[in-house]
């Protein structure tokens, strides 16, 4: 079977992505990959995009339901053209997300109910994007486990996080809207540039007509970036992700000089939605 590269496919517009929600999944590496796949496919996504360099192990029945796409992450911010490409190719009002391998979606009971219905539900509350808080995964010990993507020994920062008044480029504060910060872009910011310490990111939203994704993952319509309507509070998400535990632990200076990522604010993470909500990293909203 031919595997087409991802910009070839998606400038035929082709069938595949004239439903969703749709997942947008760009594997950096191999770590995670399949159940990166499996997560996803799991939380009820009608389609997945899964770019990679190398073709996916994927299973028939997977297939079904996963586009296998070759892509090579050039840059940065080589996630913007990916999600503008999409954005532009499907349907107006389509749900989309986008993450990377070793990233986990998880919304308010989503052992029991799926993607689509918590979008279903947030669309009737006239909202057309989520916030969703991108919360650091870490391997209890780092020294003598080259494998930092180890997600039966997965832990988490319990507290140190906090949030911030977004403010315009005159200083004006916008309305709704949160700089979030905490977990390991928090403790090891020396080792990271100063635009990737948000943890905020606009994950699952609907494809509009001149939306555009901006690379600190905002929105070019200001709404989108809002963390909720203004009459009452509305359901969050969260991005469980190892991805920056992985790049300090690859990039020689912040590998020599950091020991272990946990400490005393740590606690081992279960894989639940309760979890996430009791330590208020996700709001329910008024579904219950």
């Amino acid at each position: 079977m031919t595997r087409p590269a991802f910009a070839d496919w998606i400038a035929g517009r082709p069938a595949e992505l004239a439903r969703g929600p749709i997942a947008i999944l760009m594997m950096e590496d191999a770590a995670g990959a399949a159940s990166t796949i499996a997560h996803h496919l799991g939380l009820g996504f009608r389609r997945i995009l899964a770019l990679s360099p190398e073709p996916l192990p994927l299973t028939p029945e997977q297939r079904l339901r996963v586009t296998d796409l070759g892509w090579t992450s050039t840059g940065r911010d080589a996630h913007v053209a990916v999600v503008n490409r999409v954005i532009a190719a499907v349907p107006p009002g389509t749900w989309l997300y986008y993450g990377w391998n070793a990233e986990y979606l998880f919304f308010p009971f989503c052992e029991t109910r799926r993607v689509s219905d918590l979008l279903a539900f947030h669309a009737e509350e006239r909202r057309d994007a989520m916030l969703t808080h991108v919360i650091d995964l870490y391997p209890r010990e780092m020294q003598g486990f080259p494998d930092i993507f180890r997600p039966e020994d997965a832990m988490l920062d319990l507290s140190g996080y906090y949030a911030v008044s977004r403010r315009d480029r005159e200083g004006r504060t916008l309305e709704r809207q949160f700089d979030i910060h905490g977990g390991l872009r928090w403790r090891f910011e020396e080792y990271l540039p100063a635009d990737r310490l948000r943890l905020d990111r606009v994950a699952l939203f609907r494809a509009a007509k001149g939306l555009t994704l901006l690379p600190d993952h905002r929105f070019n319509v200001e709404e989108y970036n809002t963390v909720s309507c203004p009459w009452h509070h509305n359901l969050t998400a969260a991005v469980a992700s190892f991805r920056v535990a992985k790049a300090l632990a690859r990039n020689p200076r912040s590998r020599r000089g950091i020991e272990d990522f946990a400490w005393a604010g740590s606690g081992r993470f279960d894989w639940s939605s309760r979890q996430l909500m009791d330590l208020g990293m996700m709001e329910p909203g008024q579904w219950f």
